[in-house]
């Protein structure tokens, strides 16, 4: 009997449908590969920003901490280090006005002007949100409340919030203001109360070529170190005759609205007091 042969044609149309099936397999093999190497690494980057931004939380306290460390000693200095890869780290100086008043009788007395206490600069942290995100107009203290006026000793300058906005979540810091009677003293028979309002007040370069409306903000990358500098405490006292214990100061920084602690006031006969504005500027800078 005689074997069949295999005809040529058929051959090479086998041999043409294995290089095609090697071909396809290999082909989808790459992609297959190339799609895990890149969702891998999306993760691995996502994974690092995170901690980078948990890393800037505990930075901004720090340098919270070593900002009211030398606030009222002129010519101290402190630093924090600060790493910045995947978010920025910006400084904008002359960013809100302080406005401070006062209630004394009923009525409204200015405690500040245009340059005590002025302007202040705020520092913040700025990360995509394709690294960390949270829900739209999200806000969140780590530091702080809202308010803009503390009356306790113990409550920290300090005010850091976490706010999401388009394509970034965005972590700021800025400083509040402290009003709290402090003392009562019969001076020459006048019984005169003592309001001390603690202001500390950021110094960041600006761009003498600019006005004050159009500034730069600074930006920085990277490892470096964030100095604070005490530069200057100021005092301006403001003296008015009481009838009334009703006390109140009110402080506005930036557009936020107001925010008011009450004072209470001894008054007896002939009665006086006397707010304290102490202003503390504090240099920042890379």
């Amino acid at each position: 009997m005689k074997r069949l042969k295999t005809i040529p044609f058929l051959r090479h149309n086998r041999a043409v449908s294995y290089t095609v099936s090697a071909i396809i397999i290999t082909t989808t093999t790459v992609a297959l590969v190339l799609v895990a190497f890149f969702y891998a690494y999306q993760v691995l980057e996502r994974q690092r920003a995170t901690s980078e931004f948990e890393i800037a939380k505990k930075s901004i306290l720090a340098f919270n901490d070593a900002l009211e460390n030398v606030a009222w000693k002129p010519g101290a200095t402190r630093s924090t280090r600060f790493t910045a890869q995947y978010g920025n780290l910006r400084l904008y100086p002359n960013q809100d006005r302080i406005s401070i008043n006062a209630t004394v009788n009923g009525s409204t007395q200015l405690l500040s002007n245009d340059t005590r206490p002025g302007l202040t600069g705020v520092i913040a942290y700025w990360l995509s949100t394709a690294y960390v995100t949270f829900e739209p107009n999200y806000e969140s203290y780590i530091l702080g409340s809202s308010s803009s006026v503390i009356s306790g000793s113990a409550d920290s300058y300090g005010r850091a919030v976490i706010r999401q906005q388009v394509g970034w979540v965005n972590m700021t810091l800025d400083y509040r203001v402290r009003a709290m009677r402090t003392a009562v003293i019969d001076v020459n028979g006048v019984k005169t109360n003592y309001v001390d309002v603690w202001v500390i007040k950021l110094v960041i370069k600006t761009d003498p070529t600019k006005p004050l409306s159009a500034q730069p903000q600074w930006s920085y990358i990277n490892d470096f170190d964030l100095q604070a500098k005490s530069l200057n405490v100021e005092t301006v006292s403001h003296r008015f005759n009481v009838t009334s214990q009703t006390s109140a100061v009110s402080v506005r920084i930036g557009s936020a609205k107001p925010s008011t602690v009450p004072i209470t006031l001894e008054v007896s006969g002939q009665t006086q007091v006397v707010f304290n504005v102490v202003v503390a500027e504090v240099q920042v800078n890379v």
